[in-house]
């Protein structure tokens, strides 16, 4: 690829770019990018041209030779791309401020990538994908998609399933997240730390934790037993583990274990912050507009600190590390969404994981894990066959099949009360779900 790497990052006007341009410039050198194509569709041009223009300020002040493009043409964008990047939100914050507020109406939770909101943001994102997984074919066959949308083991699913794309990685900042978390815990540095991940996107544990190559899991749990070293993403609310539960799982849980593990205490909290502050995605539309001010200041050219608030943190740095690691052939270890085979006895070998692989040119190679814990087999199961199921509801539109992922999902578990969300959601999001109104 002597002529220079060409990367298109769907959803460039996102609100994380700045934190991907800053990725690309620190790895410059490695990673020699000639052109960066960031697209847009028409309700998203202001905030592309805003982030657009933050990024072209922060490559001159870097003094690099990279190109960046600004276009509502996503085909254009695809051509000839080597990498192709998805960070895009189908109905905005507003879909996802309906996703975590109607479910709440029935005492369920209402979260993003949880129960119906993770349902409803599949049943939204999982057809434009395949249609970004069509073009690729035609336009950039030879390009890795990494995808960052959520719900990003779903949609990972679904490309492995229903399109031809192979080359896809699904990528997510819990796993860094907790990564940074522990090495903050011990006070050494990130590179020292490493994590041995097992299960689903949003379901996945850390099954041993190293410190230089030596396992330090019992003294980490020890450690997160104290409420005041709690790891946690910032859009998941900390909430108190019980000390003997955490020693008996034996392993380390990821934020969003708490809807799980602490589901009713969970839906109490998420009422509480929706009748007085909002819900999450009314919180994040205001940091937004803040951060979007700020973006606009022409004698802006960083990242700006308060990005970090928006809860995605580490998110570029993951993105930026995996197409590195891709392109350099590295070998290192990394954890990301990829289709299992075998890795997780248990698992369908067709379906995606989330688990640490050797990230090589030719894409991840998971690391066999065996049995996960017989603790969390049962989980983790439910889950996979949760996101099976709500991606071929996607897919067909059929209702039938919409309802039943609904129900199986353990924040539900409720054939009559999964059935009056589904039609309150589907009427809410009915402009973005037009597989099921074709009729």
């Amino acid at each position: 690829m002597a002529k220079g790497i060409k990367i298109a990052t769907i959803g460039g006007g996102s609100s994380y770019t700045p934190e991907l341009v800053e990725g690309f410039i620190k790895r410059y050198d490695e990673l020699p990018i000639s052109e960066l194509w960031l697209v847009d569709i028409e309700a998203g041009r202001e905030k592309l041209e805003i982030v657009g223009d933050l990024a072209k300020r922060m490559i001159k002040k870097a003094g690099l030779p990279i190109n960046v493009h600004l276009t509502l043409d996503r085909r254009a964008a695809l051509k000839d791309a080597d990498f192709v990047t998805t960070q895009f939100r189908v109905g905005l914050l507003d879909a996802r401020a309906k996703d975590e507020r109607i479910p709440l109406k029935y005492g369920v939770l209402g979260q993003e990538t949880n129960g119906p909101g993770g349902l409803f943001k599949g049943l939204r994102t999982i057809p434009v994908i395949l249609d970004i997984c069509r073009e690729m074919e035609e336009l950039c066959p030879d390009a890795w998609l990494i995808n960052f949308t959520n719900p990003a083991g779903m949609v990972t699913e679904a490309v492995l399933r229903y399109s031809n794309i192979k080359k896809v990685v699904g990528l997510c900042n819990v796993p860094i997240g907790m990564e940074m978390g522990v090495a903050r815990l011990l006070d050494v540095d990130h590179s020292r730390v490493r994590i041995t991940f097992a299960g689903l996107n949003h379901m996945v544990y850390g099954l041993d934790i190293f410190l230089d190559g030596v396992s330090v899991k019992d003294k980490v749990i020890d450690l997160i037993t104290n409420p005041d070293n709690a790891i946690t993403v910032e859009n998941v609310p900390a909430l108190e583990w019980e000390p003997e539960f955490l020693k008996a799982l034996n392993a380390l849980p990821c934020s969003y274990h708490h809807y799980y593990y602490k589901r009713s205490d969970m839906v109490e909290k998420e009422l509480k912050n929706a009748k007085e502050l909002g819900t999450r995605a009314e919180v994040v539309k205001k940091l937004e507009a803040e951060l979007f001010e700020l973006y606009k200041d022409p004698n802006l050219d960083v990242k700006p600190p308060q990005l970090e608030k928006r809860g995605g943190a580490y998110y570029s740095d993951a993105a930026v590390r995996l197409i590195h690691s891709i392109y350099t052939d590295k070998k290192d270890i990394q954890p990301v969404n990829t289709i299992n085979n075998g890795a997780i006895a248990g698992i369908p070998a067709d379906s995606a994981v989330e688990v640490s692989c050797i990230i090589t040119k030719d894409g991840p190679k998971p690391i066999a894990i065996g049995e996960l814990p017989v603790a969390v087999q049962g989980l983790v199961g439910q889950i996979k066959s949760f996101e099976r199921v709500a991606a071929e509801a996607a897919v067909t539109g059929d209702y039938n099949t919409a309802l039943l992922a609904m129900t199986i999902n353990p924040l539900v578990a409720n054939d009559r009360v999964g059935k009056l969300i589904l039609d309150e959601m589907l009427e809410a999001h009915k402009e973005h779900l037009p597989q099921f109104f074709h009729n």
